[in-house]
């Protein structure tokens, strides 16, 4: 049996148990879960091991790894605080922040659009590879220059890495900080918050390194692929994603706004405390319960053009409950999760804020049954 670290308050007991279970049932290597309720930490767990270069190594209490999509989340967030302060309206053309921007047709493309998934620049129509992703200054001017793939408004297609370079540059247009050091500054800074867009070397001695997972788009010879026309593979294969090269120094150091934030199951839920409680976390009004309530402006709803056979409801940034999280309707929770199995839930219905990050990935780009089932057992303890 694994054994399993942290603490867990009394009535959540059994959300440990479904924890540990994914190490017998799941194949689990390493990961971390926490969750807050009324902004009080009811269980933070962590274990088994994680991998680094020079071995294996225990997941420790301080482990932090690169957590994909999941840093979405932390990328919404800011544009939530700084339209809060009536810096960002998040209706108006992007071209007012980001002059550039206007070109091949998008002057009346606005934030929303880019939050939501439905502006059209899912991808880049020159050819790139990894390595371009560390570089911010030529992905944004790739996208300043080029037109929308689809009308913009029209539908959603997952913005799956483009998104993060663009709401980074209309934070850095409009404060002049990066998106990074934005973050730090006014969010996880405040909260104590161990999360990183952009991760300084003082860290890397306790960053563990994601376990690929067996099969990626293009890696399985008998799946079935997109045609090369449609936006889902241009989106998908322009860089093709390789998992192991978040392992690699200039991807920590760089900031990847989508996709490269490093953290751990208590940072994500430390930081989407605030978003479950109207703003408020640690003691800190962050921002204000209105800025947050903006999160459920429905963006698009439907299938996605890239990410194919997957019904969503799409808020400002956040995924709402659909079929992919089947929650009622009316149900005042939001969401996302990242490449290989991360999560990030925060429900303001019940001020709960929930977080799994693991090592070893799955293939799926927005979650997956191990984080899944040790929700589910957490919102059955709430409710007990």
């Amino acid at each position: 049996m694994t054994e399993i670290h942290g603490t867990v308050a009394p009535g959540f007991e059994s959300v440990r148990d479904a924890f540990a279970a994914n190490w017998e049932q799941q194949g689990e290597v390493g990961a971390s879960v926490c969750a807050t309720v009324d902004g009080e930490v009811v269980l933070d767990l962590w274990g088994g091991t994680a991998t680094y270069d020079d071995g294996e190594r225990a997941w420790e209490e301080d482990t932090i790894i690169n957590v994909w999509s999941t840093t979405k989340t932390m990328s919404f967030l800011c544009c939530l605080l700084l339209a809060d302060r009536g810096e960002l309206d998040l209706y108006a053309p992007v071209a007012n922040y980001w002059p550039e921007f206007r070109a091949a047709g998008k002057e009346d493309v606005a934030t929303r659009h880019i939050m939501g998934h439905t502006a059209g620049l899912s991808g880049w129509d020159a050819p790139l590879e990894m390595s371009d992703l560390l570089d911010h200054d030529k992905l944004v001017a790739l996208h300043a220059a080029q037109a929308p793939w689809w009308e913009p408004g029209s539908a959603s297609g997952y913005h799956a890495i483009s998104q993060g370079y663009l709401l980074g540059e209309i934070v850095k247009r409009i404060d002049g900080r990066s998106i990074g050091q934005f973050f730090a500054e006014e969010i996880a800074g405040p909260l104590d918050a161990d999360f990183h867009i952009g991760t300084a070397a003082d860290h890397d001695a306790r960053v563990a390194h994601v376990i690929p997972p067996a099969f990626g788009l293009g890696a399985d010879p008998d799946a079935e692929l997109p045609d090369e026309n449609s936006i889902a593979w241009r989106t998908l294969s322009n860089p093709m994603m390789d998992a192991a090269f978040s392992s690699t120094t200039g991807w920590r150091r760089a900031e990847v706004p989508a996709a490269g934030g490093h953290g751990n199951a208590r940072s994500v839920a430390a930081i989407h405390t605030l978003t479950a409680n109207g703003g408020m976390a640690n003691g800190k009004q962050i921002m204000s319960a209105e800025a947050l309530d903006r999160i459920f402006e429905v963006q698009a709803e439907g299938f996605d053009q890239v990410l194919l056979d997957t019904e969503l409801k799409l808020g400002m940034g956040f995924g709402l409950p659909s079929p992919m999280l089947p929650l009622p309707p009316e149900s005042k929770v939001c969401f996302w999760g990242g490449w290989g199995g991360s999560l990030a839930i925060a429900d303001m219905d019940q001020k709960l804020s929930f977080s799994y990050v693991m090592n070893r990935m799955e293939a799926s780009l927005t979650g997956d049954q191990r984080g899944a089932g040790v929700l589910l057992a957490t919102y059955a303890a709430l409710m007990a």
